[in-house]
C-alpha cells in the first residue's frame, strides 16, 4: 500500500513537472519572425526579400541569420547566406555574388537583396533567425515570382482618368491652332494677289489659287486680239 501511495505521489509530481518543461518551451518561442509571403520581381531588376524579427532577449554576436532556398521545381533547401556579426553570401551555386547584405539586426532587420534576379530563381525562400537563448520560433516562407517586364504597363485608375479628360480638350485645340493657321495662310494669299476671293474660292483655293492672274491674262489677251482685228 505504501509502494502504491509512493507512485501515486510520483505521478503526481510527474506532470507538474511536465507543464514546467512545456512552459519552459513556450517562453524560448518568444522569437517572432515575419516575411512577405510572395514577392515579385523583373528579370534583371535587383529585388530585396524583406525579413523582420522581435527576441525578447539583447541582441548579442551570438545572433545569427539563415537564409534557405528551394527551387520552384522542388528538391532539397540549400543555404545561400548566414550572418554572424558579419555577412556570409554563398560562394558557390547560382546565388554566387549575386546575393548581398541589407538588414540590420540592432533593428531587428534580416533582409537581404538579390541581384540580377532570373526567371529559374523562382522558388521558396526561408529566413531564420537566432538570437540565444531565443533560438525557436516560427518559420515563415517566401514565394519568389521573376517575370519578363517586357513592354506593357499598367494604368493607374488616376493616370486613365486623366487620359480620358484631357485627351479630347487636346484635339479640340489642335484642331483649332490647324483651322487658324489655314486661316492665316489665306489671309497672307489674298493680300499677295490683291484680289477678294469667294467663300468658294477660300475654301478651294488650291483650284482658284491663280484666278486673277488668269482673268488678268485673258484681258490683255483679249485686248491684243481686239487690237489685230481693227482695218487698218
Amino acid at each position: 500500500m505504501q509502494g502504491g501511495g509512493a507512485a501515486a505521489a510520483a505521478g503526481g509530481l510527474l506532470v507538474p513537472r511536465g507543464a514546467l518543461i512545456l512552459l519552459g518551451i513556450c517562453n524560448a518561442l518568444s522569437l517572432d519572425i515575419k516575411a512577405s509571403s510572395k514577392v515579385r520581381a523583373f528579370v534583371g531588376e535587383k529585388v530585396q526579400l524583406t525579413c523582420t524579427f522581435k527576441s525578447s532577449s539583447p541582441i548579442t554576436e551570438s545572433l545569427t541569420v539563415d537564409w534557405t532556398y528551394r527551387p520552384l521545381t522542388g528538391g532539397q533547401m540549400e543555404t545561400i547566406f548566414h550572418y554572424q556579426s558579419v555577412a556570409y553570401p554563398t560562394t558557390v551555386g547560382k546565388f554566387k555574388d549575386r546575393i548581398s547584405w541589407v538588414g540590420n539586426v540592432a533593428k531587428g532587420d534580416a533582409s537581404i537583396a538579390i541581384q540580377s534576379p532570373v526567371m529559374s530563381d523562382n522558388g521558396t525562400f526561408i529566413c531564420s533567425v537566432k538570437n540565444p537563448p531565443d533560438v525557436y520560433h516560427n518559420i515563415p516562407q517566401t514565394v519568389l515570382i521573376v517575370t519578363e517586364r517586357g513592354f506593357s504597363f499598367q494604368l493607374t485608375s488616376a493616370v486613365l482618368l486623366s487620359i480620358l479628360v484631357f485627351l479630347p480638350s487636346i484635339i479640340v485645340v489642335i484642331l483649332m491652332l490647324v483651322r487658324l493657321g489655314r486661316k492665316s495662310g489665306v489671309l497672307k494669299e489674298k493680300k499677295k494677289s490683291g484680289c477678294k476671293k469667294s467663300s468658294i474660292e477660300v475654301s478651294d483655293e488650291s483650284e482658284h489659287t491663280d484666278t486673277c492672274s488668269g482673268r488678268l491674262k485673258a484681258w490683255c489677251l483679249n485686248c491684243v486680239d481686239t487690237d489685230e482685228e481693227e482695218p487698218y
